[in-house]
């Protein structure tokens, strides 16, 4: 599956639009985690372990987006965009969308 920002893969010809997909995940604060990101914000540096969780968040998304487009008979997705928001104290969602397309062979 090509999946790209921009909306138009170079060389290649979009022959159909099959709709918008979408994957999404919300991930919650982990008490432990937290404590040691408290701490890292306090003397400064990376909160690696919120890294961590984002990135899990982002591969998690993306897969459940690449799989809606699959079941769409698509071969690539284009528009690909990312956003996050808050759904309640200590909770995150983060979601994935983009357009699904079929490429001319």
């Amino acid at each position: 599956m090509i999946l790209t920002s921009s909306d138009l893969i170079p060389g290649k010809e979009i022959k159909e639009t099959l709709g918008l997909v979408k994957g999404n995940t919300i991930k919650a604060k982990h008490i432990g985690k937290d404590i040691l990101a408290g701490l890292r914000n306090i003397i400064g540096g990376e909160i690696k372990e919120y890294t961590e969780a984002l990135s899990e968040a982002r591969k998690t998304s993306t897969k459940r987006m690449i799989e809606e487009a699959e079941k769409l008979g698509a071969d690539a997705i284009v528009c690909v965009r990312f956003t996050t928001s808050q759904v309640m104290s200590g909770a995150a969602e983060l979601l994935v969308y983009g357009t699904a397309v079929k490429l001319a062979r």
